[in-house]
């Protein structure tokens, strides 16, 4: 990279991890620090995700198949016709998608997923640093029951731990980019601003591809 630090050279850094470890939080204070375009998820507009939530085996597939063509749409946002180059922060890794697929659908619905995901023709959305947020079931658990979002509420506490250790496996073998893996267990970097400001000045400092930031108390 150039002379400047890691976060202000990577032109899209993405935020990831599991539901309630704060990774939207994350990309919008990035989003306003960088003054980067910030492409977040809306799982607000999937019409069959609280659906999903109460019946997840018969509401599977669509609800993948939906934020499939969501973040599809989110990433071609990448290309403006214009040739814009300007920081983008986004919330979420397309090749994550294959991980919620693989945890949710039966056999013959992922047949399916794979068949039509291999139609679509995806833009070139490589990140430049993925900010890899993880935390314990228990912690996740508990910060899905404490922002208490209805579509969240029928969340099943082993689907939350599953997601958890399959987001663990995706990023142990994931290297398509430099990854800074973040243990949120001991930071608070929505309402403590000096813990923002720590996190920020340890990404600033990244060298290697892939990192690790661990808090102790």
């Amino acid at each position: 990279m150039s002379t400047r630090n890691t976060l202000t050279a990577a032109r899209h850094i993405v935020v990831e991890g599991p539901i309630g470890v704060g990774k939207t939080s994350l990309a919008r204070r990035l989003g306003a620090l960088l003054e980067a375009q910030l492409l977040l998820e809306q799982p607000e507009l999937n019409p069959f995700l609280s659906r999903f939530y109460q019946d997840q085996q018969r509401f599977a597939l669509p609800t993948q198949l939906s934020f499939l063509l969501q973040r599809v749409d989110k990433l071609r946002e990448l290309s403006p016709p214009d040739g814009c180059t300007d920081q983008v922060v986004a919330d979420f890794l397309l090749e994550k998608d294959t991980l919620f697929a693989l945890l949710t659908l039966a056999d013959d619905e992922y047949r399916l997923y794979r068949q039509v995901y291999g139609q679509l023709s995806f833009p070139d959305a490589s990140p430049d640093l993925v900010i890899y947020l993880q935390a314990s079931p228990e912690t996740l658990i508990a910060r899905v029951r404490k922002r208490g979002l209805d579509m969240e509420r029928r969340i099943g506490d082993a689907y939350l731990s599953g997601l958890a250790e399959s987001y663990m496996h995706f990023f142990h073998d994931y290297n398509a980019a430099p990854v800074m893996v973040v243990n949120c267990e001991n930071i608070n970097f929505v309402d403590r601003d000096d813990d923002f400001q720590l996190l920020v000045k340890r990404i600033e400092a990244m060298r290697g591809h892939r990192e690790f930031f661990n808090r102790g108390e």
